[in-house]
């Protein structure tokens, strides 16, 4: 036997013989706690941007690059998260992305100008985009594949029901604290991470560390994938402010990600070392994971910018208000995920993922049917039914990703699909922040075309208001212009309205328009699927 076939032959024995030293529960409730507390920052700044402007003395527009800066380098370091975990050690790295994330939240919360935080984010973005396919290839090796499903339950936790909570944590922070808490909560959080990764995982043997010596550093895979995924972060976050491709900052940006992105499949397909392994997209199941992926993070992170809005612009709730109207939603999650888990190795993950695109659509189509008129009840459901689709969607997912992924490439795949998620939740963002716009100028020019003096309806409805307005107080003329003014006023919440309705309807298409590639994914190894469920 060749010295290459028995490396070979001893990494397989390796990977399927070793179990981590520590109950692979704990491993996981290790790991969980500074990927829970990423996720969250990601969100729980959106309400504090006004406090953090006039705080610094900068405009709104001027602060978005604090959220700005945070995603375009957590975008650029999740891919490449497999890359470094070969260079310093899978544990060593993720102590480093902890510590770092530690130290510039800490920073953060004592910046005192705008360009220090924005570079302060940039560093804790580069921390934090690593913790969480770290933490994901950490779960998928402790467990055996059995349980592999309920461990994937315990990481949705905290991808999932984070980004949830987060608006409602920040919103409440900032109210009674101020601005610079949402970083200084991450500190103690941060210092625990790093004390029970440091006592209690390991890295399996399998994981070969490569040296400086040997390693052929992937400079220019480093510097494509680096620009490409920068800009395109760029242009989500910043596209609808500008006006896209109205707007030559935006064009420039688009093509330079362009250029960036394709430069980069080429490059890592053809060199030998990539920064990126895109080879592992080969895979069927990977994917069509990352794909399902992509769109489970546009419409969860969507749904999570529509709903608070529709809440405090029509509704007239406040944000902790609407921040309540979430929450049991994310209760739903955290009682289902594991659930999902359980059902996971008797069912396989194809019909579960069906079931989560089924449902999450329906509930969709729910909130399409939505009215100015509804109550906090109708608000609260309609959330909560979206929650019980996507607790059947994160688990099954990830399951069908890693089924025919070598242990040694998990680094690799779970950067992958983790930027998959990343991405997705800005373009979802992007997209119905500009529908919702786009939209409602739509519906309002339609109306409009029905306030006219020769609408019955129209006049019926300034004869009443005047009359109205009058009975209150007002003069003649007065109440003539009041009612006019009020007209215009519902115009706009009835073109809102509108606008809102469509783009849940949007959503909920492209939900069901999925369940053909979750039914197209390949079935686990029997020994897989017929696995005893976890006790």
């Amino acid at each position: 036997m060749s010295a290459g076939a028995g490396q070979a032959a001893f990494a397989g024995g390796a990977e399927a013989l070793w179990t981590p030293r520590v109950n692979p529960w704990i491993v996981t409730m290790t790991v969980m706690l500074a990927t829970f507390m990423e996720v969250l920052d990601g969100t729980i700044a959106n309400v504090a941007l006004p406090h953090i402007a006039s705080n610094l003395a900068v405009s709104i527009d001027e602060a978005t690059w604090v959220l700005t800066s945070y995603l375009v380098s957590n975008a650029i370091i999740l891919p490449i998260s497999g890359w470094f975990a070969s260079l310093f050690g899978r544990k060593n790295f993720y102590m480093v992305c902890v510590a770092l994330f530690t130290i510039s939240s800490l920073l953060c919360a004592m910046a005192t100008s705008l360009g220090m935080l924005v570079v302060l984010r940039i560093i804790q973005g580069l921390g934090g985009g690593a913790l969480q396919p770290t933490a994901q290839a950490i779960l998928v090796e402790s467990h055996p594949p059995r349980k592999q499903g309920l461990a994937m339950a315990a990481f949705g936790m905290g991808v999932v029901v984070a980004p949830i909570i987060g608006p409602t944590l920040g919103g409440w922070i900032t109210d009674n604290y101020t601005w610079r808490w949402i970083f200084l909560i991450n500190i103690p959080v941060g210092i625990l991470a790093l004390l029970l990764t440091s006592a209690l995982v390991d890295d399996p043997p399998y994981l070969v560390r490569r040296s400086l010596r040997t390693l052929r550093i992937d400079y220019v895979g480093l510097g494509l994938v680096a620009v490409g995924l920068g800009f395109l972060q760029v242009v989500l976050d910043k596209g609808q402010r500008e006006d896209w491709f109205g707007s030559q900052f935006i064009v420039a940006c688009t093509v330079i990600f362009s250029l960036g992105l394709a430069g980069a499949v080429v490059w890592e397909l053809w060199t030998r070392e990539p920064v990126v392994d895109l080879r592992l997209l080969k895979d069927r199941n990977f994917l069509l994971a990352n794909l399902l992926m992509f769109m489970l993070g546009f419409v969860l992170y969507g749904s999570t910018v529509l709903i608070p809005v529709f809440l405090q612009t029509l509704l007239g709730y406040t944000a902790l208000l609407s921040g309540l109207a979430l929450s049991p939603g994310g209760l739903v999650t955290m009682v289902m995920l594991p659930i999902a888990g359980v059902l996971l190795p008797r069912l396989g993950p194809r019909w579960l993922i069906a079931t989560g695109l089924l449902t999450g659509g329906l509930a969709l189509f729910y909130m399409a049917g939505w009215n100015l008129q509804i109550d906090f009840h109708a608000a609260m459901m309609g959330r909560v039914y979206q929650a019980f689709g996507l607790a059947f969607l994160f688990v099954p997912i990830n399951a069908a990703a890693f089924t025919f992924i070598p242990k040694p490439k998990l680094q690799n795949a779970t950067g992958i699909i983790n930027l998959a998620r990343n991405i997705g939740g800005s373009a979802g963002v992007a997209f119905v922040t500009t529908m919702l716009v786009r939209r409602a100028q739509f519906h309002q020019q339609v109306l409009v075309g029905h306030v006219t003096p020769y609408d019955y309806n129209f006049l019926v409805f300034l004869r009443g208001a005047g009359q109205f307005l009058f009975g209150q107080g007002s003069s003649l003329p007065q109440a003539s212009d009041q009612a006019q003014g009020l007209a215009y006023l519902l115009v706009q919440q009835q073109a809102g309205m509108l606008a809102f309705i469509d783009d849940f309807w949007l959503l909920g298409v492209f939900f069901l328009a999925l369940i053909p590639l979750a039914l197209a994914l390949k079935k686990p190894p029997a020994a897989k699927a017929a696995a005893p469920l976890p006790m």
